[in-house]
């Protein structure tokens, strides 16, 4: 069995407003996958009708079903995956033509274990448009050496993903990450192609936006994930807040607030201005003036889930030590 050929998986879950989507995207590859493992994770819609269509038109497309979540179906589509090469991608996303093509060029190069491409955001409303500003980098801004790879956007030999483990099935969010530092501690080689691109859809609505900062927040705090950084969150609030205080007898501390305000919103809207070319002067404006809002709401967001995560830790049978014996893992191989 060749090494290079390629296994394309995802898992899905109520996803027939934009399974088609992104199953066309798959079979529009300049190099298309040798097969496709689309793994449902109990959806209730037509999810499973719509992959069956395209099944019964004779495309490579594999349905399988299992998992309760978005780590356990993404293990069940890897373990009735043939091939050796795996390349991962989430529902509610387009690929590029050639995004097979290069998140798989490393691995079939040997040059790499892990490969990590990349995502933009594709809005549709000036909301959108800002909170892809917002929060979500461009290729320039990134590190390659200290990339971590999301799994709406990957490829790996599925003999790491086997040493690895799989991905962490107690963990509801930030599976992905998990993942990803434990192929690191494994001393895995990892590679980022900034041009493997997956196109998505920001969140339409600030409600919308704040349920997934909640909820990416307590998968952090479920896991014990960036701790040093959401003290510093919280820390950082705290001050603002000190600052608002003495503002009201001493102006002085205005000039604080309006320093970190800058640093607030500096990078969000030198991105906004690259990405809003084109758009009307008003629109551009009303971008501009969405982007605090959108960093308020994210951060604080984050500043409710986070504690609500570690919580839940302790709350949920069994939680707290699936997490204990996974990093207790991560540090016995990092000893060796």
């Amino acid at each position: 069995m060749s090494k290079r050929m390629v296994s394309l998986v995802c898992t899905v879950r109520d996803e027939a407003d934009n399974i088609a989507a992104l199953i066309d995207s798959m079979l529009q590859q300049t190099q298309p996958a040798d097969e496709i493992v689309i793994n449902d994770c109990g959806s209730r819609d037509s999810t499973c009708a719509i992959v069956q269509g395209y099944i019964a038109r004779g495309y490579p497309i594999r349905l399988v079903c299992g998992g309760h979540n978005i780590p356990s179906g993404r293990n069940n589509a890897i373990r009735h995956a043939h091939f050796e090469l795996i390349a991962c991608t989430d529902a509610g996303l387009i690929l590029d033509p050639c995004w097979l093509e290069r998140i798989v060029a490393p691995l079939v190069r040997d040059e790499a274990d892990v490969v990590g491409g990349f995502f933009r955001p594709d809005p549709r409303s000036i909301f959108e448009l800002a909170l892809g500003a917002t929060n979500y980098r461009d290729v320039t801004e990134i590190d390659p050496t200290t990339f971590i790879p999301f799994g709406k956007s990957c490829a790996f030999r599925r003999s790491a993903w086997q040493q690895a483990g799989g991905y962490p099935e107690w963990a509801s969010h930030c599976e992905d990450v998990l993942f990803a530092l434990m192929l690191r501690r494994l001393g895995k080689r990892f590679a980022f192609v900034g041009d493997a691109l997956v196109a998505f859809r920001p969140r339409p609505t600030a409600a919308a936006f704040r349920r997934q900062y909640v909820l990416y927040a307590r998968g952090d705090g479920v896991a014990g994930l960036w701790r040093r950084r959401h003290m510093i969150r919280y820390a950082a609030y705290g001050v603002g807040g000190m600052l608002l205080v003495l503002g009201m007898h001493r102006p002085i501390a205005w000039l604080g607030l309006a320093a970190g305000g800058w640093a607030y919103v500096r990078a969000p809207w030198r991105r906004l201005w690259r990405r809003a070319r084109g758009y009307p002067v008003r629109d551009q404006v009303a971008a501009a003036a969405l982007v605090p809002a959108i960093r308020l709401v994210g951060d604080l967001a984050k500043m409710i889930g986070y504690p609500i995560g570690i919580l839940r830790r302790h709350a949920l049978a069994g939680l707290a030590a699936d997490v204990a014996r996974y990093w207790q893992r991560m540090a016995e191989q990092r000893e060796k």
